[in-house]
């Protein structure tokens, strides 16, 4: 497996990121420590996780099935560049705590990355991610709080997830003032069904030399062959269902397109984002081992400049950058 920098910085991981947040919710700890074992054996040592993956709140579960894995040893943590994020809810309610709640204070940062590298049982986080922008707190508090976490070897890069391109431009801005080497990756959603990003999200990341992690690349499923699954009797949860009835005319297209290619589309549209030079990994989060092993086939897939026009046919992109995009 040929291992990328992440964005412009000298770190090397892997062409597909190991997703975890199905891990404690829909995949048990032991089916999770198998997962991830294969992983490294095959070559994929990126992973990424978030304090409140688990979904209970203040518990961290996923970080903790991560902490219990690496604490087998075998030299687990040092293989693994290892990403988690801060952002959210993990605090239980205080109504006379005004500091509780989801955001980015200098506060709550190092409070929470304490926590998270209690959970998951390491001294140091690879890649510490803004789960989501917080227009409420400035950036010089932000990067205050991430230098220090730096200095003190607790993480080592900073990255975003969720930011607006202008809120890319500002963090780095702000970075480059303070003299530090603020972002180097954004994981944003994209995939063939979602393709806003391309608008000034991935301009501005390929302008700052951040390396795109886009989570849902298979849109939740809908790309991973819902009709074909659908025909062998595979039921879904209602919404699922209605927007697979929404989008019925591109799956009918898009799954024929995969066929005569002999690849399937899940693959493909892993594949597809494989193609685009501003994508550094696309997570895949696997709840069983098939579904890991499968996803390595889109390392191998080679589309064609004509598969590429159709795709763009049946799933159209905003029409390319801003704002050419929407002007002449």
């Amino acid at each position: 497996m040929q291992h990328v920098p992440l964005g412009r910085s000298g770190l090397k991981v892997s062409p597909l990121c190991l997703g975890t947040m199905n891990f404690g919710p829909h995949t048990t700890e032991a089916d999770s420590f198998a997962i991830m074992d294969k992983a490294l054996e095959i070559g994929v040592q990126f992973f990424d996780t978030a304090d409140v993956y688990g979904w209970k709140t203040g518990e961290g579960v996923t970080e903790q099935i991560l902490g219990k894995w690496f604490a087998q040893g075998g030299g687990r943590r040092e293989r693994v560049v290892l990403a988690t994020k801060v952002f959210g809810d993990m605090e239980r309610k205080d109504a006379s705590d005004p500091n509780q709640g989801r955001g980015l204070s200098a506060r709550k940062i190092v409070r929470q990355c304490e926590a998270s590298l209690k959970r998951l049982q390491t001294d140091w986080i690879d890649l510490y991610q803004m789960h989501h922008i917080d227009r409420a707190c400035p950036f010089d508090e932000i990067w205050q709080a991430m230098e220090t976490l730096v200095a003190q070897g607790k993480i080592v890069y900073a990255g975003s997830s969720n930011f607006a391109g202008w809120d890319i431009a500002t963090a780095q801005g702000t970075a480059g003032h303070r003299h530090f080497l603020g972002l180097i990756s954004e994981q944003s959603v994209y995939n063939l069904d979602n393709r806003v990003v391309e608008l000034e999200v991935l301009p501005a990341c390929r302008h700052y030399g951040l390396g795109v992690i886009p989570w849902s690349p298979l849109a939740g499923g809908l790309l991973g062959g819902a009709l074909a699954k659908q025909a062998m009797g595979r039921r879904a949860g209602a919404d699922f269902e209605k927007r697979v009835a929404e989008k019925r005319p591109k799956l009918e297209k898009y799954e024929a397109l995969c066929a005569g290619l002999g690849e399937g589309p899940g693959e493909v549209a892993l594949a597809w984002l494989l193609h685009n030079p501003a994508v550094t990994a696309p997570i895949i989060g696997p709840r069983t081992m098939d579904q890991l092993t499968g996803a390595l086939k889109a390392l191998e897939i080679k589309l064609s400049a004509e598969t590429m026009t159709k795709l763009d046919e049946i799933w159209p992109g905003p029409g390319g950058e801003a704002p050419k995009a929407y002007s002449w």
